[in-house]
């Protein structure tokens, strides 16, 4: 019997964390209770990106977009919808500009001005089926190469397009496998840089995840353009989910004779094994990457010679991320001409972003290049939590920096974002409001690299330790303003002086907040204030005696027996015993208590 419907689960590691897969389970039962397992098909596809919204599941071909089902939820979608033709309106998203609900996905303004290269198939195909990547286009490309192009009309192709490494450092693709072709020996490697480590990143997790073949295929033909034979994909070991699919899809490849000896009848052998590491951030630096690759401790060299030249074991070595392979394919099948014509100048194409933070619709994005950050947070993204003001925008991860409101309107490039004192990077994007303390995000960001730094260097070991030191006792309203020029000072010599680009770009964070919220910096230094009240040595709760109506709520919540005062008459605050938690602050419903 012919499957006349199909029914899209979102099976991303976010959506599967909500129960996804039981209710993939759930609706496969709903259906064979009614004798309509061979008709119709639940698929436990790749993320949809909506993942405010997850989980999501979509019926198609009528493309019916449910969001936050459970598995309680199957059987009505399977009694209303597939048997009776009845949409579950409960269940459809609700717009909330105008309260209405919207079925379709083409209709919702987190789709509207995205656009899907490198998400492509993520959301619409079996990531465990080949047969599905194949059914849309999959292996074409390669099979193109193969058959009708020869190793420079790839990297030409490529070079055209105008492709730029989506890992961060922005370096042109073609170029790149331009330099590896030039390299002779007996062997030669492609290498997918699949070491995603930036906190709040899921971008290259999702495509390995929801379509696991295109960067397999992209591999393959960038074996072909260099004269490679073996491809490793480095991967980290706390990605189960994107192991587990992609190891399918490698052997599925074999099995049909698209990855190993003489590909499609061509002559061109290659083959692709899974390397996994152990999530150290700064294997995402490529000589780190290689030398984790090769058993030894994951620490960059010095360049040159690039991994082009010398790289695996000493042989000439392409690596590019995930994202950037994700690319290739489409760029084969519909000319360099068609992805040049998207995004800037020296930008082209699209971006994948992980939008989180204080944002209505956090969420996994691609946006053409050359959008703004406003388009961004406030179209797609749905403006700021809970009405509250929009404060700053952290891109790059911990290797970018902080922008500020005068910079929304700013089109989101390579180069743009490098003017605006942040930078692209693998495509992390935080969202910060009000309630934000500046300083502290600075020394989120500087925690994170001072723990996952290799230690190789001095000014990346010993001065980022350092830095976070000194933001330490900024928070706690123990430093001066002499102590800021010293920050200041110390932040640029390490970017100067440091081997690689986690010490180089560490800085980057300190420096953005010292430049766009340098009065931040000076209240919690001269007034020993924190502003948004986040630093907990500086913050001081006090109960107004006047607004104060005496009902007892503050002092049940506070952890520490600090609140005292009899029922319906003013309560105090006892200064020695508050812990700073902001439980009772939280809990006031007549605004008694005020920080500062």
């Amino acid at each position: 019997m012919a499957v006349k419907m199909h029914i899209l689960v979102c099976g991303g590691t976010g959506c599967i964390s909500s129960q996804s897969d039981r209710l993939a389970e759930a609706l496969k039962e709903a259906l064979a209770k009614r004798g309509l397992a061979e008709e119709v098909k639940v698929v436990l596809s790749g993320c949809f990106g909506f993942c405010e919204q997850g989980p999501i599941v979509k019926v198609a071909p009528d493309n019916t977009f449910y969001v936050k089902v459970t598995p309680e939820d199957a059987d009505e979608i399977v009694a209303e919808h597939i048997l009776k033709g009845r949409k579950v309106t409960r269940l459809l998203y609700k717009d909330p500009k105008t309260a209405h609900e919207v079925s379709d996905s083409k209709h919702m303004d987190f789709y509207k001005k995205q656009m899907r290269i490198a998400l492509r198939n993520c959301g619409f195909i079996d990531p465990e089926n080949v047969n599905e990547y194949i059914a849309r286009d999959g292996y074409e490309a390669l099979g193109k190469v193969l058959t009708s192009m020869k190793p420079q009309d790839v990297i030409a192709e490529v070079k055209k397009s105008g492709l730029r490494g989506r890992g961060g450092g922005g370096f042109p693709t073609g170029l790149k496998w331009e330099i590896a072709s030039r390299f002779s020996a007996d062997q030669k490697y492609v290498i997918c840089n699949a070491d995603e480590g930036d906190p709040g990143a899921f971008m290259d997790r999702s495509i390995l995840e929801g379509d696991p073949h295109s960067v397999i295929e992209a591999m393959a033909i960038c074996g072909y353009a260099i004269g490679a034979t073996k491809g490793m994909v480095y991967i980290r070991a706390e990605y189960p989910l994107a192991v587990k699919r992609l190891q399918k899809a490698i052997e599925d490849a074999r099995e049909v004779g698209l990855l190993g000896k003489d590909i499609l009848g061509s002559g061109f052998d290659f083959d692709v094994e899974l390397r996994y590491g152990a999530g150290a951030f700064v294997c995402g630096e490529e000589t780190a990457l290689i030398q984790s690759l090769e058993g030894n401790r994951g620490e960059p060299v010095s360049k040159p010679p690039f991994p082009a030249e010398r790289g695996f074991y000493g042989k000439p070595s392409n690596v590019n991320n995930v994202e950037t392979f994700a690319c290739v394919p489409p760029i084969i099948l519909k000319g360099a001409d068609w992805f040049a014509s998207i995004g800037t100048e020296k930008s082209k194409g699209t971006k994948v972003f992980a939008l989180a933070g204080k944002v209505n619709n956090v969420g996994l994005v691609e946006v053409p290049m050359g959008i703004t950050l406003r388009e961004v947070i406030y179209d797609i993204g749905g403006g700021i939590r809970d009405g509250r003001k929009f404060k700053a925008v952290q891109t790059g991860g911990p290797s970018g920096g902080c922008l500020t409101e005068k910079h929304l309107d700013t089109p989101i490039d390579f180069d743009n974002l490098l003017e605006a004192g942040s930078m692209m990077g693998s495509g992390g994007m935080i969202v910060m409001d009000e309630d934000n303390c500046m300083v502290s995000v600075a020394k989120f960001y500087l925690e994170f690299t001072v723990e996952e730094s290799c230690g190789k260097c001095t000014p990346c070991r010993v001065g980022n330790r350092r830095m976070l030191e000194m933001l330490d006792k900024i928070c706690q309203g123990k430093a001066t303003r002499d102590d800021l020029n010293r920050l200041r000072e110390l932040a640029l010599i390490i970017k100067d002086t440091s081997l690689c680009g986690l010490g180089q770009t560490a800085p980057n964070p300190v420096l953005s907040t010292l430049d766009n919220f340098f009065d931040e910096y000076l209240a919690h230094v001269e007034e020993k204030r924190c502003p948004a009240g986040k630093c907990k040595d500086l913050v001081r709760y006090v109960i107004d005696p006047e607004k104060c109506k005496g009902c007892t709520l503050c002092a049940k919540v506070c952890p520490a027996d600090a609140i005292s005062g009899k029922v319906r008459e003013p309560h105090v605050i006892d200064q020695d015993k508050c812990v700073k938690c902001g439980a009772c602050y939280t809990a006031c419903k007549f605004g008694a208590i005020s920080r500062s």
